[in-house]
């Protein structure tokens, strides 16, 4: 593998973007953050299993340190399968999940340090530095597979996928229902589909820059 001309062309590639698009157009911006909502209540519309594989085949581009990729997905869709998530959730979410044509399990490998041969080769030892290390592995799994759900949000709004993001449930609960035997833990629940705009509420407000960030 000729890793110089890979990287060459890797700098070209982003040359490239840069001359056709420098910033997302404000339609965009409104798209995936500005007027994007967290729905409640979803139509009566399938989701295919290509417009999934078409969103994770969108969210994976998204940088994780050292390309540890640690983020996993389970599709919760069948009749059967809702049910068996039903218990795991607080009852006020349970409604919400069974209108949702799709659950997302948003988990993260606490092993991801095996795929790193593969996915980062430029570190012949980076797995070594983590299999030995179960907590500085769990946090870098955490913290990456959290970011990797944020990618998933974006990548669902982009595909004019709705979604409904969700913490009130028992992790240990859906991990024993869905990930037994595996090294995946549960992050956070995510419905999809395309919500029913009568189910919304009004925007809640949000803090302001000097509240939550400083220049330094």
């Amino acid at each position: 593998m000729d890793t110089d001309k890979l990287d060459a062309q890797a700098r070209n590639d982003v040359r490239d973007l840069r001359e056709r698009i420098l910033t997302a157009d404000p339609a965009t911006l409104d798209l995936l953050l500005r007027d994007g909502r967290t729905h409640y209540g979803f139509q009566d519309r399938d989701v295919s299993d290509d417009t999934l594989k078409e969103l994770y085949d969108l969210a994976k581009w998204g940088p994780t340190s050292m390309n540890q990729q640690p983020g996993r997905f389970v599709f919760v869709r069948s009749a059967d399968a809702k049910e068996k998530l039903r218990p795991a959730l607080m009852e006020p979410n349970q409604a919400k999940m069974m209108s949702a044509p799709v659950t997302a399990i948003i988990a993260f490998d606490t092993e991801f340090y095996e795929q790193l041969p593969a996915v980062f080769p430029p570190n012949p030892n980076a797995r070594d530095m983590f299999a030995g290390n179960p907590e500085m592995a769990a946090g870098n799994a955490f913290r990456n597979g959290s970011m990797q759900g944020a990618y998933f949000l974006i990548a669902a709004r982009a595909l004019g996928l709705d979604t409904g993001p969700m913490s009130g449930f028992n992790p240990a609960a859906v991990d024993e229902a869905f990930l037994s035997g595996t090294t995946w833990k549960t992050n956070f629940l995510c419905n999809l589909g395309y919500g029913d705009e009568e189910k919304l509420f009004r925007r809640l407000p949000r803090l302001p820059f000097d509240d939550v960030a400083k220049i330094i």
